[in-house]
């Protein structure tokens, strides 16, 4: 067993050059494996995933686990509605449970990024990871003893979602502590990419996996896999507060949190960017409209598979890819060129007949979305202080979780109102108005580099 003290808790060399807007320095540990002198790669190799973070031990077994946990959490992803639904033969309740879950993982997050920084974050990850789990042993239960029971499905749910919200901060917080400062694009790449392969290969796996072993052996087959996550977080070295104070973890906390991201500009537009993307610019909840006013042609159950497939597909094949760009130290204008990449290719694909055409601009989306998530993830890693890490990582949760689902209110208001493909096409040119407004009135993200 590797030991889990870290060799030193130094703070991250910093300088500031125009105002917050550049930062160096190297990660806040020394548990990393050394940057400097890295061979430059040829041929294909400039365009492969960049996997330097891999040769940090801790990083490797924090990564490794996220493998298989990611589908699995798929598969208890698609067993809850699907259960629900077999239960009531009622869509309306499939979308009250996700409100009941999204509720509690708003609070919870926000909560959990102050605890984030106020404990040793291993052992934040070790409690909400066996709380995970342990939920989701609890709906095995019910599913095999045949309960029944929506209500208890729901406060399952939100029980769930609540230590998801504890965690998640503090899993992506931690990652500054392993990996140096250099390389935390290419560790962002390496965990999206598994995160959107887990989006298209779980629901896949659900499917194919239902009518031979039955709904409840989803949810244990999820339970299983989370202990892989549980012993990888038990071997990873302390990640205690940098520094001797003591720290709370009350709303006066989470309040300095969410002043701190108001003075800071560079933080505060990373934020604005995800939300104008996904507000304006994701348009899922017009993909079954679409699938059969527009592409019905072609099969209205082909067509809606493969439009929710789209936007992950790119994205793996922008991780695949992410050696072209997560070297990049520009990350503000990164993350500018990815939104405005976004909107564009969701304009067009708004503007598709084709089914095929359409396909295309919805993987160009995603390898944009891709981009997108790997240089603001790394911003929010390195332009935020430790000790403010995890709060920023609450606030980051909360926005990826909340924008799509007010995406989903506005576009399918307009969809009904202007029709489905004038309502995609006019989001997506207003992401790239925004997006371009922001970036003239406001010159800190284009400023950020590392």
């Amino acid at each position: 067993m590797t030991s889990r003290t870290p060799v030193d808790t130094s703070e991250t060399s910093e300088t500031s050059q125009t105002g917050d807007t550049r930062r160096t320095g190297g990660a806040d540990t020394a548990l990393t494996a050394p940057s400097a002198g890295a061979p430059s790669r040829r041929g294909w190799r400039r365009w492969a995933m960049d996997t330097r973070p891999l040769a940090v031990p801790a990083y490797r077994r924090l990564w490794s686990s996220t493998i298989v946990t990611t589908v699995g959490s798929q598969l208890t992803a698609v067993a809850v509605p699907k259960q629900i639904y077999d239960i009531t033969h009622s869509s309306a309740w499939v979308g009250y449970a996700s409100l009941a879950g999204l509720v509690p993982m708003v609070a919870f997050a926000l909560w959990g990024g102050a605890v984030a920084d106020a404990v040793d974050r291993r052992k934040l990850l070790l409690v909400t990871n066996i709380g995970i789990a342990v939920t989701s042993v609890l709906f095995w239960a019910q599913a095999f003893a045949g309960v029944g029971s929506v209500l208890l499905l729901m406060v399952l749910l939100a029980l769930q979602q609540a230590f998801f919200g504890l965690n998640a901060p503090a899993r992506t917080a931690s990652i500054a502590r392993l990996v140096p400062a250099e390389q935390l694009a290419a560790a962002n790449a390496l965990g999206s990419t598994v995160a959107q392969t887990g989006l298209v290969v779980g629901p896949l796996l659900a499917g194919a996996l239902i009518p031979v072993v039955g709904l409840p052996e989803l949810y244990l087959l999820d339970a299983v896999a989370l202990c892989v996550t549980v012993w990888a977080v038990y071997r990873l070295p302390a990640l205690p507060p940098l520094g001797d104070s003591a720290r709370r973890a009350g709303l006066r906390e989470i309040g300095e949190g969410f002043r701190y991201l108001l003075l800071r500009k560079v933080l505060l537009l990373s934020f604005l960017a995800d939300i104008v993307a996904m507000v304006f610019g994701m348009p899922r909840a017009l993909f079954p409209q679409l699938a059969a006013e527009t592409y019905g042609s072609w099969g209205e159950g082909l067509a809606l598979g493969l439009l929710f497939a789209g936007i992950p597909v790119g994205a793996v094949l922008g991780g695949l890819c992410s050696g072209v760009f997560s070297r990049a130290r520009r990350h503000g204008w990164m993350v500018i060129g990815s939104v405005v990449g976004w909107g564009a290719a969701i304009a067009g694909f708004g503007l598709s007949g084709n089914l095929w055409v359409a396909l295309a601009f919805l993987a160009v989306a995603g390898v944009a979305d891709m981009v997108s998530m790997v240089f603001r993830g790394a911003i929010l890693l390195s332009a935020a202080t430790d000790e403010m890490r995890g709060r920023m990582q609450g606030v980051f949760t909360v926005v990826v979780a909340g924008g799509p689902r007010l995406a989903d209110v506005l576009h399918g208001t307009a969809g009904s109102v202007f029709g489905p493909r004038a309502a995609v096409a006019g989001g997506g040119a207003l992401v790239v108005l925004v997006m371009l407004v922001l970036t003239l009135a406001v010159p800190a993200l284009r400023r950020y580099r590392i």
